[in-house]
C-alpha cells in the first residue's frame, strides 16, 4: 500500500454507512484521513446485474471465511462480500427511523438523534411522503424528494392491505429517482442484494465516499487491518495487510475509529486484546423471514422495480407486554429462479420453473432480542493472511420468533387477499441487518461503548457501525447507522 503519509489524523477502518459518513464529516472539516477497507471497488459493469455473479459466484465475496453456527449447529464457512462502501452496496435502499420508544432501552433519546435522521435523509437523497407512516416519529423535516408513483405488483398488494384495515406507505427509498444531474434510477429488477451498475441507489461510494475523496480522503481498498496496538489507555497504530502481496505495514493517528460492521469491527478488537465483556456479545440480525403466494397470473410481466411498499401497522402492538416492537412488512421482489433453483431441492426446481412469474412475496423484518449468548469471537482456525478467522454464534428466543410469526401470519393474509394462494415462509439466515456486538451505554456493567461511541477506557477509540446499538428495533438499521 501506498501513502502520502503515516500519520494521519484519523484512520478509519471499514467503509459502509458508518465509516463514510465519519470520512465525510471529518474530511469536510479539515481533517487528514485515511480509511481501511478489505473488499475493492466495484465493478459498475454487466456482470454486476448478472443472479449468478453476484448471488452465486459471488464475485466481491471475501478472501477470509466465517465460521458460523445458528440455531445450535456449526454450518459450512461462509464467505459474505466485502467492497467499499460495505453493505450498502447492496442493500435494497430502505431508510426509516427508529420509532421513539424503540429508545426506551438505549442511554439516548429520539429527539437527540433527530436532526441526524434529518441529515442523513439529505445527505442519502431519501425519497419519501413525511406523516403517511401511521407509527412513524416526530420529525420537522420533509424527505428531500417525493416518492414514484407505484408500479403494478406494488399497487397489488397496497390494494389487499387497504382493504384489510391496513394503512401501507411508500418505503422511504435512498434511491434516486428524480435528481437528473446523474443517473436516475431505470427500475430494474436488480436492486436489493445487487450492486448498482448506474449508481442510481445513493449507496455511499455514490456519495459520502466520493465528496469525502474530493476533500482529501485516501482510501486504501483490499487491505486488511490486522489489529490495533495500545499504549495505556491509546490505540497507537494499526497493523495493515496488503490483499494482493500480503506484505505488512503500519499507520499511526490521532484517532481511531472501527467501522467494518458488526462481524469484522468485534474481530479487530478482540485481535488487539480488547476483549471487555461486551465485546462481540449481543449480537442481533432481525428475525426475517419472506413468504411467498402464487398467483393465477404472471404478477410482474414488465419485470419492473416494486420495492415500493412498507407497512408499520404491527409495529407497537406488542409493546405494552414485551417492552420490543414487533417489526414491519415490505415488498421484496422474487429472485432469479437461477438462484432460486440453485437452493431448492430437485423436485422443486421443476416447481420453480413453472411457477416463478406467478410468485410475489413480502419481507418482514422482526426486533430480535439482545443476549450475549449471540455473538462473536474468535475461532482457532486460521485465514490465507494469518489471522484468527471470525466465528459467530446465533439462535432466536421463543420471543423472537412468535414477532417474526406476527407479520408473517398478516403478511400471507395481503398476499392471499391480493389474489395468491399456497403460501409458503423462508426464514432468511443473513448478517446483513446485523448490530448491537459493542453496544453503547451508561457505563461498563452494560456496554462497551459511552453515549458518544467511544469506547470504554480508551482515550482515542471509537465504534461508529451497528454494532453501537443496544437494540435493534424492526426497522433496517442503515439510516440510523448514518
Amino acid at each position: 500500500m501506498h501513502t502520502s503519509s503515516s500519520h494521519y489524523d484519523a484512520i478509519i477502518v471499514g467503509s459502509g454507512f458508518g465509516g463514510a459518513a465519519v470520512a465525510y464529516k471529518l474530511c469536510l472539516a479539515g481533517a487528514r484521513v485515511a480509511l481501511i477497507e478489505r473488499g475493492g471497488w466495484v465493478g459498475r459493469d454487466e456482470k454486476d446485474w448478472d443472479a449468478r455473479s453476484i448471488l452465486l459466484d459471488k464475485r466481491y465475496k471475501s478472501e477470509s471465511p466465517i465460521a458460523v453456527s445458528l440455531y445450535g449447529h456449526d454450518r459450512p464457512n461462509e464467505y459474505p462480500n466485502e467492497t467499499v462502501g460495505g453493505a450498502s452496496v447492496f442493500y435494497g435502499g430502505a431508510s426509516l427511523r427508529l420509532r421513539e420508544k424503540d429508545f426506551d432501552r438505549w442511554p439516548i433519546d429520539y429527539s437527540y438523534l433527530a436532526p441526524f435522521y434529518s441529515e442523513a435523509e439529505q445527505l442519502l437523497n431519501v425519497h419519501g411522503t413525511a406523516g403517511l407512516d401511521p407509527s412513524g416519529p416526530p420529525r420537522d423535516t420533509a424527505y428531500p424528494f417525493e416518492p414514484i408513483a407505484p408500479t403494478s405488483p406494488a399497487e397489488r398488494i397496497q390494494a389487499a392491505a387497504r382493504e384489510l384495515g391496513y394503512q401501507p406507505f411508500p418505503i422511504p427509498l435512498a434511491i434516486n429517482f428524480h435528481d437528473e444531474s446523474r443517473s436516475t434510477c431505470i427500475l430494474c429488477t436488480t436492486c436489493d442484494g445487487y450492486p448498482c451498475r448506474i449508481e442510481a441507489k445513493n449507496d455511499v461510494t455514490a456519495n459520502l465516499l466520493k465528496k469525502a475523496q474530493e476533500a482529501g480522503l485516501e482510501i486504501f481498498a483490499s487491505t486488511i487491518a490486522a489489529r490495533l496496538s495500545c499504549v495505556g489507555e491509546s490505540v497507537r497504530q494499526v497493523t495493515c495487510i496488503d490483499g494482493a502481496s500480503g506484505t505488512s505495514s503500519e499507520l499511526t493517528a490521532d484517532v481511531f475509529v472501527a467501522a467494518g460492521g458488526a462481524l469484522h469491527s468485534p474481530a479487530l478488537l478482540l485481535r488487539s486484546g480488547l476483549n471487555a465483556p461486551y465485546v462481540g456479545g449481543c449480537l442481533m440480525r432481525h428475525c426475517n423471514v419472506i413468504v411467498t403466494c402464487v398467483f393465477p397470473y404472471q404478477t410482474n410481466p414488465e419485470q419492473t422495480f416494486h420495492k415500493q411498499t412498507c407497512l408499520t401497522d404491527l409495529y407497537e402492538s406488542q409493546r405494552a407486554e414485551t417492552g420490543t416492537a414487533v417489526g414491519v412488512i415490505q415488498d421484496i421482489y422474487t429472485p432469479d429462479p437461477v438462484v432460486m433453483k440453485a437452493h431448492a431441492p430437485v423436485w422443486g426446481r421443476l416447481v420453480i420453473g413453472i411457477t416463478h412469474r406467478y410468485m410475489q412475496n413480502l419481507l418482514c423484518v422482526a426486533e430480535d432480542a439482545a443476549r450475549q449468548e449471540n455473538r462473536v469471537e474468535l475461532a482457532e482456525e486460521t485465514d490465507r493472511y494469518g489471522l484468527p478467522i471470525t466465528r459467530v454464534i446465533h439462535d432466536y428466543t421463543e420471543a423472537d420468533w412468535a414477532r417474526s410469526n406476527t407479520l408473517a401470519q398478516a403478511a400471507k393474509g395481503i398476499l392471499q387477499e391480493a389474489g395468491g394462494s399456497f403460501p409458503y415462509r423462508y426464514v432468511i439466515d443473513t448478517f446483513s441487518h446485523g448490530v448491537g456486538s459493542v453496544r453503547m451505554g451508561t457505563s461498563e456493567a452494560d456496554s462497551a461503548l459511552d453515549t458518544n461511541c467511544r469506547m470504554h477506557r480508551m482515550q482515542n477509540l471509537y465504534v461508529v457501525d451497528g454494532c453501537f446499538m443496544p437494540t435493534s428495533g424492526g426497522v433496517n438499521p442503515s439510516l440510523t447507522i448514518t
